[in-house]
């Protein structure tokens, strides 16, 4: 029997003031919904994950958020005085989008992801009962709670470079009563004093893979990271060697903070491309992926000439002498240094 069987039973509200719809309180009822919405959708198929989206409500991980308005940024907040101001953080929180969480200086720094994206994330995962984790960005410590519902807290672990980040993730966590290991670093550096990790599971955008990642897994670990506008799945062989292919689904996410830091988009470049193309995902992945070693124009040419091809087809090997992304076969004729 797993972990999440034995977290069950786990009362799926945190504290706060209720509010009563009838016998029922609206946020219990707006979490069921979000289940419900999320297993129709079939992004909830492993019953363990469903279980953990179940127990783990993300009200308690979203106290605030803030949400565009003209010029600045309006902030919705569970305790608002004002019923419909309530109201309107409360279908915030229970939809399948992305909630900005912290900003800085007009920056967004944190977010709590969309809901439906961290359903496939988890699943592709591929964990097993016993895994140990490392979640690279903590965010509101969310993703860490259902982590730690399938697999225990003892087996999670979950890092950030902002100690204002996880303060806060770590008293989200104890209020339902987890209490997975909760780290302030630099996640580019992993957390060697906690490893070796099976799964690396990564919540912010990746220029390069940190190499330091490799050594602290053990072999045949599988480390899942937003690269480009995709998620690569990396299977690692030992510390110089990690191997893998991305995930058909788009993903965008904050960028990595600390030793690694993205570099800027190739914006300038695409001028003179056709607008059609530059607006296409598919492509657009291609020409991230691909900056810095393909000029835009030969990029367009490749992606045309191949089929327009998809992100599944496209991969990334990461090797003592460097990393590269590839598109169909890493021995193939179409490589590229990554991160270039």
């Amino acid at each position: 029997m797993g972990a999440h069987a034995a977290r069950s039973a786990r009362p799926a509200h945190g504290s706060g003031t209720a509010q009563a719809a009838g016998p029922r309180d609206l946020r219990d009822a707006a979490h069921a919904a979000q289940v419900r919405e999320l297993t129709a959708a079939g992004v909830l198929e492993d019953p363990a994950w469903r279980a953990a989206f179940a127990a783990v409500p993300r009200h308690v991980f979203v106290p605030y958020f803030f949400t565009g308005r003209g010029a600045g940024h309006e902030r919705l907040w569970g305790e608002d005085p004002d019923p419909a101001h309530r109201a309107r953080w409360l279908r915030g929180v229970y939809a399948d989008a992305p909630l900005p969480t912290r900003l800085r200086d007009g920056e967004l720094v944190s977010s709590s992801s969309q809901p439906s994206l961290m359903a496939k994330m988890l699943e592709a995962l591929e964990v097993r009962d016993g895994d140990d984790v490392l979640e690279i960005g903590t965010g509101t410590g969310y993703t860490a709670a259902l982590l730690s519902h399938r697999l225990g807290e003892e087996h999670v672990t979950t890092i950030d470079l902002d100690e204002e980040i996880t303060e806060s993730a770590r008293a989200h966590l104890a209020r339902i009563g987890y209490r997975p290991t909760v780290v302030t670093g630099d996640g580019a550096r992993g957390c060697p004093s906690r490893a070796p990790f099976d799964r690396i599971l990564v919540t912010c955008t990746l220029p390069l893979v940190p190499h330091a990642w490799l050594g602290q897994c053990r072999p045949g670990a599988r480390i899942l990271a937003p690269l480009s506008t995709g998620l690569i799945a990396l299977t690692v062989r030992d510390a110089d060697f990690a191997e893998g292919r991305f995930l058909h689904t788009s993903a965008y996410f904050v960028p990595l903070r600390g030793a690694t830091a993205s570099p800027t988009a190739p914006g300038e470049a695409w001028y003179g491309l056709p607008y059609e193309l530059v607006e296409n995902e598919r492509f657009q992945f291609m020409l991230v992926l691909t900056a810095g070693a393909l000029h835009p124009r030969e990029a367009l040419d490749l992606w045309r000439g191949e089929g327009r091809p998809g992100r599944e087809r496209f991969g990334v090997t990461v090797s003592a002498e460097g990393q590269w992304s590839w598109l169909d076969d890493p021995q193939g004729p179409y490589v590229w240094p990554l991160g270039e």
